[in-house]
C-alpha cells in the first residue's frame, strides 16, 4: 500500500495506482476527456493534470502513479487557469453549433465549458474544415466536432480489434480518419457503433430516421408497425434520468402508442421464431452430419465481420435472419394476410439498440417479393428524441401492454439482449427436443456473466454438446481463428459484436467516461433483462402459443420451405475495402 495526501486528505492505496483512480476512489473529482478506463489511458488532452508537491511543471493523473509520501493538489489557482487555456485551445477549432448537436446535453466537452465557466474563446484564428461522412447507412462521421481525444481509435483497434479509424497527418492538420479519408461505408468498418458510445462529443453519431418515421406515423395511407427489442426496455429509462437498469417497458408501449403507431409489437417475439428455427437447424446439422459448429448469426456487425474476415467459414453461420427482420417479414405477409391490411402499405419501424441493426435493414437479402422485412431501423437514444419531441412525461406515463396478436413473448426472447442469451434460449428448445420432453431446467448459468468467452460442455439428452459464447469483435476473432486453424471441436457458437451483446449496443444512451469507470453498467441492464425472464409464465420460445399459432396458420414447420422463404437469408463474401 502506499500513503499520500491529495487536497488536503490523507489516502491509502495499492501501488501501481495512478493518481487519477486515487482521487476518484476516495471521492475527489479530476475532469478527463480522452480518459477511458483499461481502454484509453495516454493522458493527451492533459485535462486531468494536477500538482505534485516538489515537482516542475504539472503531472498528468491519468498516467502518473501513486508514489509513497506524495502530496497533490487536484484545483490550484495554476491548475484551474491550465485547464482553462486547455479547453480554450481544444474550442478554438471546434465546431460550436452545440443547441442543434445530437449530443447538447449529454456531451463531455459542453460539460466542463459549464464546469469552467468558458464564456468566451480566447484563442481565435483559422478553424480545420472537414467533410462530413454520411455516406454510410449507420454512421455519420463529422471531425470537425472531434477534439483528437482518440477514445474511438482506441475503442476500434484495442476493443474491437478492427482498425477503421486512425490519427493520420501532423499538427494542425492531425485528423482522426480512415484510409485514405474514404467513408467508413467503404472500409473494414463493422458498424457496431462502440466508437460513438465512446465519443465525448458529436463527431460520431448515428445515421438518423426520425423525420423520416414522423412523415410515415401522420400519413394515413401508411400503417405504421413499431417493434422494439429486449435491450431498449432496459435502458430507455437512463434517458429520462432513471436508474440504469429501469425495465420500462410498459410506459414505453405507452408512449409509442401516444406518438400514433398504428400497432406496437414486441421484437421479443420474433426472438421465439429465431429460436424456433435457429434450434431446428442446429439439430438437422447435428442429427444429419451438416457443417459444424453452427454459428448464429443475429448481429449484424458480426455478419458484416465475418463476411470480410472469414469468408471461407460462410458455412458455418446459420442461415436465420435475425429476429427484427424475421417479425418485419412476418408482419407484410402472415399479420397483413390475417387482418386484411395491404402488406405494400405497412411500414414496420425496428427500435434498436444497434447501429448496425440499420446496415442490417438495408441489405439487399433483407426483402421477400420485393418488399423489405424492415423499412426503418432507429435507436434507443432515437427514441428518446421522439418522445421528447412529442411533448411526453416518460417518467410519469402509465403502463401499457403490447398489441395483439404477436405481443406475447417468451422470457427465452427477453434474454436475446445479453451475452449468452441467444444460446441459453436455444438450448432451452434444443433440450427439449433431444429429449422428447419438457425439462425442468432451464437456466444454463455456463454461458452466462461478464468474461468476454464463455466455454461449456453440456449434457443433453446423452450427448455431450461443446458451446462457446463470444461477445466482442476480438474475441469473435480467436473463435474464429480456432476454427480456421481447425483446433475448435465446438458444436454451437454464439457470437455478437458488441462486448456484453445487445445491451451494450453502439445505439444505447452513452454514458461519459466517469460512469462507465465507476458503474458497472452492463451488469445491471443484463440483471434486468434476467428478471424479465424469471418472471415469465412461458419461458421457452417454442412454448409461445402465439408462435404455435403462426406456425399452424401459415409458416407450416420450423425449417420448412414456407419458414425458408420468410425467415432465413444468405452471407457472401465482402471486399475489406471498396476502394
Amino acid at each position: 500500500m502506499v500513503n499520500l495526501v491529495i487536497d488536503g486528505k490523507p489516502i491509502e492505496v495499492e501501488e501501481n495506482t495512478t493518481i487519477l483512480e486515487a482521487a476518484r476512489k476516495n471521492g475527489i473529482d479530476i475532469p478527463t476527456l480522452c480518459f477511458l478506463k483499461d481502454i484509453n489511458e495516454v493522458g493527451d488532452c492533459r485535462m486531468c493534470i494536477v500538482e505534485v508537491e516538489g515537482r516542475k511543471g504539472f503531472a498528468t493523473s491519468c498516467i502518473q502513479t501513486v508514489e509513497e509520501g506524495m502530496v497533490v493538489k487536484t484545483h490550484s489557482p495554476e491548475i484551474l487557469q491550465a485547464r482553462k487555456i486547455i479547453l480554450d485551445l481544444i474550442l478554438s477549432n471546434h465546431h460550436k453549433d452545440c443547441l442543434i448537436c445530437s449530443r447538447n446535453g449529454n456531451c463531455e466537452l459542453q460539460d466542463l465549458c459549464v464546469k469552467f465557466n468558458v464564456q468566451k474563446i480566447e484563442y481565435q484564428g483559422e478553424m480545420t474544415e472537414h467533410e462530413v461522412d454520411d455516406k454510410s447507412p449507420a454512421i455519420v462521421r463529422d471531425f470537425n466536432k472531434c477534439i483528437l481525444c482518440r477514445r474511438c481509435v482506441a475503442t476500434c483497434k484495442n476493443v474491437q480489434e478492427i482498425g477503421a479509424i486512425d490519427c493520420t497527418e501532423r499538427g494542425f492538420n492531425s485528423c482522426i480518419s480512415t484510409t485514405y479519408n474514404h467513408s467508413l461505408n467503404d472500409v473494414d468498418c463493422t458498424f457496431c457503433g462502440q466508437c460513438i458510445e465512446s465519443c465525448p462529443t458529436g463527431a460520431l453519431k448515428e445515421k438518423e430516421y426520425i423525420d423520416d418515421v414522423w412523415c410515415k406515423i401522420k400519413d394515413e395511407h401508411v400503417f405504421t408497425v413499431v417493434q422494439t427489442a429486449p435491450a431498449v426496455r432496459v435502458a430507455l429509462g437512463e434517458e429520462f434520468g432513471m436508474n440504469i437498469g429501469t425495465n420500462v417497458k410498459g410506459k414505453m408501449v405507452t408512449a409509442l402508442k401516444s406518438m400514433g403507431f398504428d400497432k406496437v409489437f414486441d421484437t421479443n417475439t420474433g426472438a421465439d421464431f429465431t429460436i424456433m428455427e435457429e434450434a431446428t437447424e442446429f439439430l438437422e446439422r447435428l442429427q444429419n452430419g451438416g457443417t459444424l459448429p453452427m454459428i448464429t448469426s443475429c448481429s449484424p456487425g458480426w455478419i458484416r465481420f465475418a463476411e470480410k474476415n472469414y469468408p471461407d467459414l460462410l458455412g458455418h453461420l446459420s442461415t436465420c435472419k435475425s429476429p427484427h427482420q424475421m417479425f418485419g417479414a412476418i408482419i407484410k405477409s402472415y399479420f397483413a394476410q390475417k387482418y386484411q391490411v395491404p402488406a405494400q402499405n405497412i411500414c414496420v419501424v425496428s427500435i434498436m439498440p444497434c447501429i448496425a441493426k440499420k446496415y442490417e435493414a438495408s441489405r439487399e437479402e433483407m426483402e421477400v417479393d420485393g418488399l423489405r422485412d424492415v423499412d426503418y431501423v432507429i435507436t434507443t437514444r432515437e427514441l428518446s428524441r421522439m418522445i421528447r419531441q412529442a411533448n411526453i412525461d416518460f417518467v410519469n406515463l402509465e403502463d401499457s401492454n403490447f398489441d395483439d396478436p404477436m405481443g406475447e413473448a417468451s422470457g427465452a426472447g427477453a434474454i436475446f439482449g445479453t451475452t449468452g442469451g441467444v444460446m441459453e434460449a436455444a438450448l432451452r428448445t434444443a433440450a427439449d427436443t433431444l429429449e422428447g420432453k419438457s425439462i425442468e431446467h432451464l437456466n444454463y448459468e455456463q454461458v452466462r456473466g461478464e468474461k468476454g468467452i464463455k466455454k461449456a460442455t453440456l449434457s443433453i439428452a446423452g450427448k455431450e454438446l461443446k458451446v462457446v459464447v463470444a461477445s466482442g469483435l476480438s474475441n469473435a476473432r480467436k473463435i474464429m481463428d480456432e476454427i480456421r486453424q481447425g483446433k475448435a471441436d465446438y458444436h454451437f457458437v454464439e457470437i455478437m459484436a458488441c462486448p456484453g451483446g445487445c445491451i451494450m449496443g453502439g445505439g444505447q444512451p452513452i454514458k461519459n467516461s466517469k460512469t462507465r469507470s465507476s458503474v458497472d453498467v452492463r451488469k445491471l441492464r443484463a440483471e434486468a433483462l434476467y428478471s424479465i425472464d424469471e418472471a415469465s409464465t412461458i419461458r421457452k420460445s417454442h412454448e409461445n402459443p402465439a408462435i404455435k399459432q403462426v406456425y399452424a396458420e401459415f409458416l407450416e414447420k420450423p425449417g420448412g420451405e414456407k419458414s425458408h422463404k420468410y425467415l432465413h437469408t444468405h452471407y457472401k463474401k465482402k471486399k475489406k475495402y471498396n476502394i
